[in-house]
């Protein structure tokens, strides 16, 4: 047992870092959830979401630099300050990179959604759910198994996004003849990917906490 594990039984219940992640996952569901709206909607009505999304982008990079803030604060955390660090910086990059894809689609006016895009949207909302759901979990380390069946659904997801991406990549290059919509749709398609990435990313981190712990 380290020596933060040791000081955790001596001090009060942490108050600072848990509702921080907790605001971190909420901010991020929020983004995503604004995202897979947005595609689903004409390109005129999208803007206002976009919008919406950008700020929640803001807000995640706050909440980022507060819990960073709250480390080089307290000596004692509820885990390893590595973990805490992994964890926060972890969601910020999912947030990044689904802010990225809203960015790209009002960048590159991106007219029509393809069933593909709307896919991928889908798979990373529930990727963020279920990161969501373990991070509440985190609160009461008592339910290790709810954050490694978490943590396993979105590996699933992440892999179902390379299944999506790949196909769709494969469609654009055989279907479509115009090269600037192959590079806007694959450009979008590949941010989007690479959000899921980043949720597994997110996911091995639980995994680490929960297994330092179990």
């Amino acid at each position: 047992m380290s020596i933060n594990n040791i000081f955790q039984f001596l001090v009060p219940k942490d108050k600072k870092f848990f509702p921080l992640f907790e605001q971190a996952t909420t901010n991020l569901v929020q983004l995503a959830t604004h995202l897979h709206e947005a595609v689903n909607l004409p390109l005129k009505e999208r803007e206002a979401l976009f919008q919406k999304i950008d700020q929640l982008e803001q807000i995640g990079e706050e909440i980022t630099r507060q819990t960073n803030l709250e480390l080089s604060r307290n000596f004692i955390t509820p885990f390893d300050r590595e973990d805490i660090y992994s964890l926060i910086t972890s969601i910020d990059n999912v947030a990044d990179n689904l802010q990225g894809a809203a960015s790209r689609m009002r960048l590159y006016h991106v007219d029509k959604i393809t069933k593909s895009i709307r896919k991928m949207t889908e798979i990373n909302l529930e990727a963020c759910l279920k990161i969501e759901l373990a991070v509440k979990e985190l609160n009461d380390l008592k339910n290790v198994k709810n954050i490694t069946s978490a943590c396993s659904k979105i590996n699933k997801l992440e892999n179902n996004s390379d299944v999506v991406y790949n196909k769709a990549v494969f469609e654009i290059f055989e279907n479509e003849t115009d090269a600037i919509n192959i590079i806007k749709y694959k450009e979008v398609l590949s941010v989007l990917e690479s959000a899921t990435d980043k949720c597994k990313n997110v996911a091995s981190v639980l995994e680490s906490i929960a297994v330092k712990h179990s």
